[in-house]
């Protein structure tokens, strides 16, 4: 069931998922453009109204696919947006350079057809460059009418509170499910809930590890963002299956699917910690789309401290990104 709510600190009223459009620019296998425009305009029929994109999925398709998708119909969307990272090896800056944060809301602009971002996203604090700064430049496409807002992804609980010194920060995107509750202990959760942002949480499926069939290392193609994960590599997706297993079995008590009861979960860990999270589920069908939709499930305080048994923080085995790409987070 969609209902709405206010988006952090924000004017925005969005629904209580959104959908992650990431799988649509062929990272988790092949895309199929006419279903994922499909996708797109059955979730805003259905009333999910948050997209979130980024400028890196697929330099540029994704944002082309979904202008595609929403013609016509803007009015009906809140777009959150990321900056994506440089792609040139030899920058002497990252993500954080001013110079690039403008460029990349620009061209994102041109890419969606529309005249001003709901939400610009910083997709990683860039060590190189002071959080402080790139805020700035960030608070300068809000005075400008590029964007309404601006937020920040997979950043430390400090960072956070130096970024909103500088401007008002929307929200935090970061990975929060089941297998991954970073945020709980190192502190991104009280600093949300400090500074009335919202959380947006991605990976909520696992990347499809909680999802109605387990994703296999040897069926992925060889562009599957997935083959480089730890967490899909034989000796830790051993482990993951199995705790993927213990979580089913409660799904089913609860007359639920498993990618059901991760987002449930989610949304049922902000009412319990008072905080606005927002997850946002990939689907790049139709078929996944109605399946998610299903949020409707509430967990007694005894289910809830089941789960927190079967699913603790750490459970999950092998870490979320590539060791050389791990230090890139929590900045």
């Amino acid at each position: 069931m969609i209902t709405y709510r206010t988006f952090g600190n924000t004017a925005l009223r969005v629904s209580n998922i959104g959908l992650g459009c990431y799988g649509m620019s062929g990272v988790y296998g092949a895309a199929d453009d006419a279903e994922s425009v499909a996708t797109i305009r059955l979730a805003l029929d259905l009333g999910i109204n948050l997209l979130d994109t980024s400028a890196s999925y697929g330099q540029g398709h994704n944002h082309r696919l979904i202008g595609e998708a929403i013609r016509g119909r803007r009015h009906e969307v809140v777009i959150h947006s990321k900056s994506g990272s440089p792609r040139d090896a030899d920058a002497a800056r990252s993500g954080g350079d001013p110079a690039y944060l403008r460029k990349t809301c620009e061209d994102s602009l041109r890419n969606l057809g529309i005249e001003s971002l709901d939400v610009f996203c910083m997709s990683r604090v860039d060590p190189n460059v002071p959080v402080e700064e790139s805020v700035g430049a960030m608070a300068d496409l809000v005075n400008e009418g590029k964007t309404k807002y601006i937020s920040l992804s997979e950043c430390s609980a400090q960072s956070l509170r130096r970024g909103s010194a500088v401007h008002s920060l929307a929200s935090l995107q970061m990975e929060y499910s089941l297998f991954s509750r970073d945020a709980e202990v190192q502190g991104q959760i009280a600093a949300c809930k400090e500074l009335n942002m919202a959380l947006m949480a991605y990976g909520v499926l696992g990347r499809g590890m909680l999802a109605a069939s387990a994703p296999k290392l040897d069926d992925m193609t060889p562009q599957d963002i997935r083959r480089r994960l730890p967490r899909f590599h034989p000796d830790n997706a051993k482990l993951n299956l199995e705790l993927r297993a213990a979580l089913e079995r409660i799904a089913q008590r609860k007359k639920l699917t498993l990618a059901q009861l991760a987002i449930a979960w989610t949304l049922a860990q902000g009412e319990r910690m008072g905080l606005s999270i927002v997850p946002i589920p990939g689907a790049k069908s139709r078929r996944h789309l109605k399946e998610n939709v299903v949020t409707a499930a509430q967990f007694t305080t005894d289910e809830l401290e089941e789960i927190d048994r079967v699913a603790p923080v750490g459970a999950a085995a092998g870490t979320r990104y590539p060791t050389e790409q791990m230090h890139r987070l929590n900045v």
